[in-house]
C-alpha cells in the first residue's frame, strides 16, 4: 500500500525506477485516505481528474469500522508504550496503517510514523528510500 509520502517522491531519481516497476506489476494499493490527500494537493480541476483516473485502477484498502477501531487501539497502545507524545502520529497515517494491517499489506512510505505504527499493528513498514535521502 503506497502512502502519500511515497507518492510524493515517486518521481525522485532514486525512487522512480522501482516505483514504475511496482506500478506495472500491479503492486501498488490505494486507500481512500491517500486518495483524498493526493486530491487535496492537486493544483486544479484538471489535476484532480488526472489523479482520479490514475488511482481508479488500483486495488483498494477501504476504511472500515474495524480499521478505525484498530487505528484508535494503535494510538492508545503507543501512548502506553512510549514517552510523552510517542502516540502522536498523523490521523491519516494511523488509518492507512490500520487499513494495510487489516488486509495483510505492507506500507510503502517516507515517514517515520509508520515505523512506530508497525510496532503495534501487524504490517510491514517499508521506506520508499532511506530516511533523509529524498527531499
Amino acid at each position: 500500500m503506497a502512502d502519500t509520502s511515497a507518492w510524493a517522491r515517486a518521481a525522485a531519481p532514486q525512487v522512480a525506477t522501482h516505483w514504475k516497476k511496482a506500478a506495472r506489476a500491479g503492486e501498488l494499493v490505494g486507500c481512500p485516505v491517500v486518495t483524498l490527500e493526493l486530491l487535496y494537493g492537486a493544483s486544479d480541476r484538471e489535476q484532480v481528474e488526472i489523479l482520479t483516473a490514475a488511482l481508479a485502477g488500483l486495488q483498494d484498502a477501504p476504511i472500515t469500522r474495524a480499521v478505525t477501531s484498530a487505528a484508535i487501539r494503535a494510538v492508545r497502545e503507543l501512548a502506553e508504550r512510549g514517552a510523552a507524545g510517542w502516540h502522536r502520529v498523523r490521523v491519516p497515517d494511523a488509518l492507512v496503517a490500520a487499513a494495510a494491517a487489516e488486509r495483510g499489506f505492507g506500507v510503502l512510505h517516507y515517514d517515520h510514523h509508520f515505523d512506530r505504527l508497525a510496532e503495534v499493528l501487524s504490517f510491514r513498514s517499508q521506506w520508499v528510500a532511506p530516511s533523509g535521502s529524498v527531499p
